[in-house]
């Protein structure tokens, strides 16, 4: 590590599977403004234009043609603020890769090398890095995996089961 004059970024983001879609029309002409996605969003479309028109009449049926995804585009993006973070080791391994989902979402993973090894500024820029990915998920339209707890339980079953009305009153401030 002290040699290498960087320390491994190796953590996962866990995406809820049921927010991944296709972009829309809309939001392809929105995020092809974003800076960081200009490059992959025109040589993205490119690639899919030109795959898509060697399918032929069968490109007709959606299922039959290629399209960019929410998720794909995310990781891509991901990948460029990492790429133009000026704390991340520029010669280092770099990537952002889907890993197996599982019960718990999509596993993103976020595999780079900061340009420092002392430790405090480690932990600080990857929180940095993880706090801005965070925050931009739902630009994308997407929402990391949470579990829910007891009181999301509380708040959206019991209701459900019992009815409002039976929910007793010293519960009902708390949900």
């Amino acid at each position: 590590m002290q040699q290498s004059g960087g320390r491994r970024i190796k953590r996962s983001l866990f995406i809820d599977a049921s927010g991944v879609r296709f972009i829309r029309d809309d939001e392809e002409l929105k995020l092809s403004q974003v800076h960081l996605l200009t490059d992959y969003m025109s040589r993205k479309k490119a690639e899919l234009k030109a795959w898509n028109e060697a399918q032929g009449n069968v490109a007709a049926m959606s299922a039959n043609r290629r399209r960019m995804t929410n998720i794909g585009t995310f990781r891509a993006y991901a990948l460029a603020y990492l790429k133009s973070h000026p704390e991340i080791q520029p010669n280092m391994t770099c990537m952002v890769r889907q890993m197996q989902t599982t019960a718990q979402g999509i596993p993103l993973e976020i595999y780079c090398f900061t340009r420092t090894t002392a430790w405090a500024d480690y932990e600080r820029i990857q929180g940095d890095i993880f706090d801005y990915l965070l925050a931009v998920l739902p630009e994308f339209g997407l929402n990391l995996y949470q579990q829910p707890s007891g009181t999301d339980l509380r708040a959206g079953l019991l209701p459900a089961v019992l009815g409002t009305s039976h929910i007793p009153e010293a519960e009902k401030h708390v949900m």
